[in-house]
């Protein structure tokens, strides 16, 4: 439904409990083949450490969970999925050194879930070049979808999506003195020159730019200057541990404003406690991972459960999803893999369906399965509402 300022700013008031933190999932790393006729290898080089670890090893929990489910039908083909994670700490040259590792040792049929825009883009020369195909990256940078990339298949919509929507909601909502906090980095320089055009494409402009630290070692100052900018809306252009840090102190700052963030701004919920996680907003491409009334988190979570693994964000379920489609196309290339095979599977993917989403691939690279972007807000349990 759409979201009014009404229920928006009613929602600011109220509360969220904190869930329980999932256990550490450690590293996993061998120099084996790729793939064998009992086996397959597929990788993922993320965050496990550092200020996106927390979002990282939910992510490993989503793809595992994927994995050990089809293992216990039997695999694919006969052959078991694994699964290899490198930490690289959200440090893009970290990032390309364990791909480059993965590619020397050809260990590696795959990859799935890498973290970050930057991080992703350090990837694009190696991958490319050793035609090593990569599902459903964690960002939804626009940077990286180009027609020269024949080998990454993107899940979620871009980020230019998401802010265009979110800033046209809450035009629409009349909270048009509207601030944005970005990263110092491409990704929140990216997101926030959309946010601008946004703006623009509305005939308004922002109340104020100002860049957060990822450690978010300058939050407090941050809120200050919002605060004295005298908006009347936050824009995140954000996402890390630093995120938690400037919402504490601009809650402490200036109470319920409405704070609006992309899909992967609020990554550490549980810290912010029950009385700042309320009334936050922010682009949902993917059902609220604790939404019981989608087939997909019934599914999702019983995976979840047959693990053992508990997630206290929704991160889990893009993984989640992104192996669901990694699985189908190795599905479709048949018994006789090798990446050319898998790549041209995944590209020819159509109508596939995870519970209620619905991922098609382009025609042509960029390879993009585009969903819709909505505006929720997080409920008293941490339930994004819709």
């Amino acid at each position: 439904m759409t979201m009014n300022r009404r229920l928006f700013l009613s929602r600011s008031a109220q509360t969220a409990t904190a869930l329980g933190v999932a256990a550490w999932l450690p590293n996993s790393q061998a120099a084996v083949e790729a793939m064998s006729s009992k086996h397959i290898t597929f990788g993922s080089s993320l965050p496990l450490t550092g200020p996106l670890g927390a979002s990282g090893k939910e992510h490993v929990m989503g793809i595992q969970a994927a994995f050990a489910a089809v293992n216990r039908a039997g695999g694919v083909h006969g052959r078991e999925l694994r699964l290899i994670t490198m930490d690289d700490a959200y440090v893009p040259a970290k990032s390309a050194e364990n791909v480059k590792q993965m590619v020397a040792e050809n260990s590696v049929m795959a990859l799935v879930s890498q973290v970050g825009t930057p991080n992703t883009a350090a990837l694009l020369p190696i991958i490319e070049k050793a035609g090593l195909p990569l599902v459903g990256p964690i960002t939804g940078s626009g940077a990286l979808r180009n027609p020269q990339l024949r080998n990454v298949f993107h899940i979620r919509p871009s980020y230019g999506e998401e802010v265009t929507r979110m800033v046209e909601q809450l035009v629409k909502m009349g909270l048009s003195n509207i601030a944005f906090v970005y990263l110092d980095n491409p990704f929140g320089k990216e997101v926030l020159a959309q946010g601008k055009a946004a703006l623009a494409a509305a005939k308004l402009t922002a109340s104020g730019e100002f860049a957060l630290a990822f450690d978010g070692k300058n939050a407090a100052e941050v809120a200050q200057r919002v605060e004295d900018s005298r908006a009347g809306a936050v824009f995140l252009a954000t996402t890390g541990a630093g995120v938690t840090d400037f919402v504490i102190a601009l809650r402490g700052a200036m109470g319920s404003i409405p704070i609006v963030g992309l899909s992967v701004t609020y990554t550490d919920l549980p810290r912010l406690g029950k009385d700042r996680a309320l009334g936050l907003a922010m682009a949902s491409v993917f059902p609220s991972f604790k939404s019981k009334k989608f087939a997909l988190i019934r599914e999702h979570q019983a995976d979840m459960d047959a693990m053992k693994f508990e997630a206290p964000t929704g991160s889990a379920v893009e993984s989640w999803i992104n192996a669901r489609v990694l699985i189908e196309g190795v599905r479709r290339a048949g018994r006789d893999l090798n990446r050319d095979k898998l790549r041209a599977s995944l590209a020819g993917i159509r109508g596939f369906e995870v519970g209620e989403l619905v991922i098609n691939f382009s025609a042509a690279a960029p390879y993009v399965g585009t969903l819709p972007v909505k505006l929720g807000v997080m409920g008293p349990d941490l339930t994004l509402r819709v």
